[in-house]
């Protein structure tokens, strides 16, 4: 379980096909204080480090998450948004936030608007009804407000707004068009939509 308030920015230093993909993020993280079998979003990701060393730590990526993850997230050089996993007693700074993507989303249009930058993303028609003006949405792994929706032929457009300290503590800072991006709905989202789902039935 995360909170979706990134705590470091990593980047892939190697990816080695061990069956599953082996990568090795280089971390600014006291590894003494990670333990082998810990959880750590990476980019809104929720995957286990199987080793570490001073300066990295080594996670496998299935095949699977591969295919349901943005696009070149997987390939060194690549940054990512690192959070390790909440713990009892931490400050819920953003929302509760699982790991697991639910879609994959492209930024369609980045504007200045006063010192922020105004971010439209296309999703599909599936992340749709999960997305309110208000609401909470995770983004590569960061906890962001919806500001706007628009639905769409071939989906939704929702905007953000990343604000400078948002930007300067994520990978947001170089955020384009044509990016792809992780998405994960907001769990409460989910069981309402389920809860809607079972009474139409009823």
């Amino acid at each position: 379980m995360f909170t979706g308030i990134v705590t470091d920015i990593g980047t892939i230093a190697a990816a080695d096909p061990q069956g599953d993909l082996r990568v090795r993020v280089s971390t600014s993280y006291d590894v003494d204080t990670v333990d082998l079998g810990a959880s750590i979003s990476c980019s809104g990701v929720c995957l286990t480090v199987v080793d570490k060393a001073p300066g990295w730590v080594a996670f496998d990526v299935s095949g699977e998450t591969v295919s349901r993850t943005a696009r070149d997230q997987w390939t060194p050089g690549r940054r990512l948004n690192l959070e390790r996993a909440l713990r009892l007693g931490d400050e819920l700074g953003g929302h509760i936030v699982t790991g697991h993507v639910d879609g994959i989303g492209t930024v369609r249009e980045v504007r200045e608007e006063g010192g922020s930058h105004r971010v439209t993303i296309a999703a599909s028609h599936e992340i749709a009804p999960y997305v309110a003006p208000k609401g909470s949405i995770t983004v590569d792994g960061v906890s962001l407000t919806v500001n706007a929706v628009h639905d769409v032929a071939d989906g939704v457009l929702f905007e953000l707004n990343i604000i400078p300290h948002t930007a300067a503590v994520t990978t947001f800072d170089g955020i384009e068009a044509g990016r792809q991006v992780n998405l994960e709905i907001d769990v409460l989202a989910r069981y309402l939509q389920r809860m809607e789902a079972l009474r139409a039935k009823s």
